[in-house]
């Protein structure tokens, strides 16, 4: 016999998760700077509209001009992690930052296989700051364990055709069709491949499959140096999918968020540049403030927090 109250009881709870935004697994590291990791994340998929739920990897150390170092954690800590949070919570899109270890990757690899209706976008940082006998076991086990997994990979153009295609002889730099071709031949179907060098001052960014371009936008290049443009773009264009909009629609918008990220820039320390992920919560400057006559400054002692008694 049916239970009608169970019936309406599991409508409603139907009902519920549909109007909750999507939620994003996300394996990253912690990053102090802001700049990049999950930082990046929080912010671009929040400005998107969709739940990142965090598995912390690791940490970096650094700060907002270079890269000091990196501590993984152990691959058990995630499994923990991973475990806790997928007993409760339904997923739409899994997302892959560093994660500074072939095993973290092997623990990646297994969640992805046991979630195949989830899909995978995975971003390929440079890892040239990184101490060069970890790079190596890094790229081959990433290649191997989760680009068959990936749905679409995020990376630079430099970064992914010297990992990708390494012996290139060509008298031309390879396309961003040679590089998803590649990325195909590991088991990724789609590749967005950015930071392609244009006359001009122009770059270009490319959504490549290995039978065809699907997508691309040129962006005028600035001039500043940034930190974070790479996770700023792979989080947004993952929110953007898992809420379901299609991937050459969701590649523009999220080139075209990064743009405006980076347009909007701020300079926090003595280093680079880092992109604005909230620039669309800034005040835009109105030019008709003024006609209503001057505004009396507020008394500072309005806003002034008492003193605490601790002493340092």
């Amino acid at each position: 016999m049916v239970d009608l109250n169970e019936t309406l009881s599991d409508e409603a709870s139907a009902e519920e998760l549909s109007l909750n935004p999507p939620c994003i697994l996300v394996f990253n590291a912690s990053d102090p700077s802001g700049a990049g990791g999950l930082a990046a994340d929080t912010l671009a998929m929040a400005s998107v509209g969709a739940h990142m739920l965090p598995v912390v990897t690791g940490a970096y150390a650094r700060d907002t001009a270079e890269i000091f170092g990196h501590f993984a954690f152990d691959e058990e800590a995630v499994e923990e992690q991973v475990r806790a949070i997928l007993e409760d919570v339904e997923v739409q899109l899994i997302k892959v930052g560093f994660v500074g270890s072939p095993e973290t990757l092997a623990t990646i690899a297994e969640t992805a296989t046991d979630y195949p209706d989830v899909p995978v976008v995975s971003y390929m940082p440079n890892l040239s700051w990184w101490e060069e006998n970890l790079i190596d076991p890094y790229l081959d086990a990433f290649r191997e364990l989760v680009l068959p997994q990936t749905t679409v990979l995020v990376g630079n153009h430099s970064t992914l055709w010297r990992w990708l295609l390494p012996d290139w002889t060509g008298e031309k730099p390879p396309t961003a069709r040679d590089i998803a071709r590649a990325a195909g031949e590991a088991g990724t179907p789609y590749t967005l491949v950015t930071g392609i060098m244009l006359p001009d001052q122009f770059i270009d960014n490319v959504l490549a499959s290995p039978q065809s371009v699907l997508a691309s936008e040129k962006y005028e290049r600035l001039e500043a140096v940034f930190a974070g443009a790479g996770d700023t773009l792979s989080a947004a264009l993952a929110a953007l999918l898992a809420s379901g909009t299609d991937l050459p629609a969701a590649a523009s918008e999220a080139l075209s968020y990064m743009d405006r990220c980076l347009d909007a820039g701020f300079r926090p320390g003595m280093g680079h540049v880092l992109p604005d992920r909230l620039f669309w919560a800034q005040p835009e400057d109105d030019e008709d403030d003024d006609e209503d006559g001057p505004e009396l400054p507020a008394d500072p002692n309005d806003f002034a927090l008492p003193p605490h008694d601790t002493r340092h």
